[in-house]
Formats: C-alpha cells, sequence, structure tokens
C-alpha cells in the first residue's frame, strides 16, 4: 500500500516539478535581474493584460503548493517506510 502511495507521490512531483519550471518561465520579466541581462528587458505591449498575469500567478501559486504538499507526503512516507 504503501509503494502505491509511494509512486503516486513521484509522480505527482514529477508533473509539478515541471509545470512549476514552464509556469515560472512563462512569467514577465519585472527588469534588472537576469532576464534583462539576456534579451528580455525589452517590454512589449503585446505580451499580455494583467487579468492573465493575475491568473499565471495564481496557477502557479496553486501547483507550488501541490508541489509543496507532495513533498511533505513523500517525506512522510518515507520516514515510515525506513521506521517499519
Amino acid at each position: 500500500m504503501l509503494q502505491a502511495i509511494t509512486y503516486v507521490l513521484v509522480g505527482v512531483l514529477m508533473v509539478t516539478s515541471a509545470a512549476l519550471i514552464l509556469l515560472v518561465l512563462l512569467h514577465k520579466g519585472k527588469g534588472g535581474g537576469l532576464s534583462s541581462m539576456f534579451g528580455g528587458g525589452v517590454s512589449s505591449n503585446l505580451s499580455g493584460s494583467s487579468v492573465a498575469e493575475k491568473n499565471l500567478d495564481r496557477i502557479t501559486v496553486v501547483v507550488g503548493i501541490l508541489w509543496l504538499a507532495a513533498i511533505i507526503g513523500f517525506g512522510v512516507v518515507l520516514r515510515t517506510l525506513t521506521t517499519v
């Protein structure tokens, strides 16, 4: 039973990790950081609306919370497996 939970948590971690990478890369650069050093500092008015950016922020936070919950759950399962 614990092995099935472990496999599910590993799958969730892989999916949420990839999603977080993509979501963070989709965010618009604010300038002054590494993104402006590599050409991301050029701003465009066609990059998106404020509603889309807010939704992207919300989705990123939700996926981040799911990722954190999967990390904590995986730690609990590993602790249970090592004490048995």
